[in-house]
């Protein structure tokens, strides 16, 4: 006689009704062990979210003996067959699946492996538009697909323990021209900065959105999923939106004041050239970010009498070791020596450009992203411009100062200016980049001059009252 096949019940028709029940599924994420107390003792406790061949998907915590006997056996990405355990009303403050209840696990557990079944995936996403994250009811926890239209470098924070982290900010934009700011921690944070270039497109699971100041920006949790340059039909989608003409939407903020909406950043400070200049003088080696309104007045195409380079050949062959663009420069050949091979690369713009606002003006690099942005070409655009004016000698030089002329002292823009102290053979010296540029909220930037003018008139006002 053959064996009579177990039957499992699907995750989705679990509930506070059901009584006896076995579940298959995959193991998608699992948090650390810790511990906790209770009354005079402690506690351990562990959670993992699990996913079955039918798309269902639930959470599951294992307390003291079952924490401490299964914690090594589930690993994710595999496998299991679980039992005896309790169905509760899941806990929306601490749980973030798509489940009306959640899982424990005590003593009387039963967990054992299973084999490897294809039918089930290994994450599943449950996607929100930016534009429908605008008009949800806060905090809530969503699932994101974009493209990253800029970051912000890493800085180190302490929590109220004392505990030191890292953080990242990036601007994510989609398909509805809607954008938001979502701050990565960790390891997450600590990728390369060309993990970031060349807008890859971004998958993240698990995004806990909060508003604060009217502004809405999303964090990282950090048993969510997080995906560069994903294959997924929705971040494919994106791309070919971005690509085909997406790049040049003017985009809503749902983070306004953030990097997502102005160029700005939560944390950067907001001056002027002048004062820019002022803070020079006092930077360290770790980066301060300034956010600063002006206009483009020149971009450097001579050196020394010599034509100066706006780009250069760059390496987009995939990392070996992590799957991502190398974006290193190549020689003449298309050789890159970090890759240690000859493959495909791209122009990538580098420009040195001259900004200008009401009270002062000043030179300032630029780097692929920001130096797009800043003379509206891409990569392909300016190295065809620079090769016409190569071929026809100093004639073709002057096409191209004129060509980039047009676009001087034309709109406003934001710019994030990144700024510290490096040493350069020896000596010390002031680095100012600017990282993003993009047109002028005219509602933001109106209402932080509105802001300026009363603080003004204040202290003019107690000034009069002290006389």
């Amino acid at each position: 006689m053959a064996p009579v096949e177990q039957t499992f019940l699907p995750i989705a028709e679990l509930s506070s009704y059901i009584r006896n029940w076995t579940i298959k599924a995959r193991i998608t994420n699992k948090a650390p062990l810790r511990t906790f107390k209770k009354g005079a003792g402690e506690g351990k406790v562990f959670s993992v979210d699990m996913l079955d061949a039918m798309g269902g998907e639930i959470r599951a915590s294992f307390f003291n003996q079952a924490a401490e006997k299964y914690f090594d056996v589930l690993e994710k990405g595999k496998c299991f067959t679980l039992t005896k355990g309790t169905i509760k009303v899941a806990n929306r403050q601490y749980n973030n699946c798509n489940h009306r209840y959640e899982l424990t696990f005590d003593k009387e557990a039963v967990v054992e492996p299973a084999a490897e079944d294809a039918e089930i995936k290994t994450v599943q996403f449950n996607f929100v538009t930016l534009k429908a994250l605008g008009a949800r009811t806060l905090p809530t926890t969503v699932d994101i697909c974009g493209v990253i239209t800029s970051f912000l470098p890493t800085q180190s924070v302490n929590t109220k323990e004392g505990v030191a982290l890292t953080k990242r900010e990036i601007t994510v934009v989609d398909d509805t021209a809607t954008s938001v700011s979502v701050t990565l921690w960790g390891d997450r944070a600590n990728r390369p900065e060309s993990d970031f270039q060349g807008n890859p497109t971004v998958v993240m699971k698990g995004v806990n959105v909060k508003e604060f100041r009217e502004s809405r920006s999303g964090s990282m949790s950090q048993n969510g999923e997080f995906q560069l340059n994903s294959k997924t039909p929705e971040a494919v989608k994106a791309m070919e939106w971005f690509s085909a003409g997406g790049s040049s939407q003017k985009f809503v903020s749902i983070s306004e004041g953030s990097a997502a909406g102005t160029g700005q950043g939560r944390n950067a400070t907001a001056t002027t050239l002048a004062g820019l200049r002022l803070a020079s003088e006092r930077l360290s080696s770790q980066p301060e970010i300034f956010s600063i309104v002006a206009r483009l007045a020149g971009v450097q195409t001579r050196k020394q009498g010599e034509a100066q380079p706006l780009y250069y050949m760059a390496c987009v062959e995939k990392n070996l070791s992590n799957g991502y663009s190398c974006n290193k420069r190549v020689d003449e050949r298309g050789f890159c020596a970090t890759c240690d091979r000859t493959g495909k690369s791209e122009p990538r713009v580098t420009m040195r450009c001259s900004f200008v606002d009401f009270g002062a003006a000043a030179w300032l690099t630029s780097f692929h992203e920001a130096s797009t942005k800043i003379v509206g070409m891409d990569g392909n655009e300016v190295k065809t411009m620079e090769a016409a004016a190569t071929e026809k000698g100093e004639a073709g030089r002057e096409e191209l100062e004129t060509a980039l002329r047009k676009k001087y002292f034309g709109a406003p823009m934001q710019l994030t200016v990144r700024a510290k102290m490096d040493s350069y053979n020896g000596e010390s010296r002031t680095n100012c980049t600017v990282i993003d540029a993009r047109p002028v909220s005219r509602a933001d930037h109106g209402r932080m001059m509105l802001k300026e003018i009363n603080e003004l008139m204040s202290q003019q006002t107690l000034a009069s009252v002290g006389a």
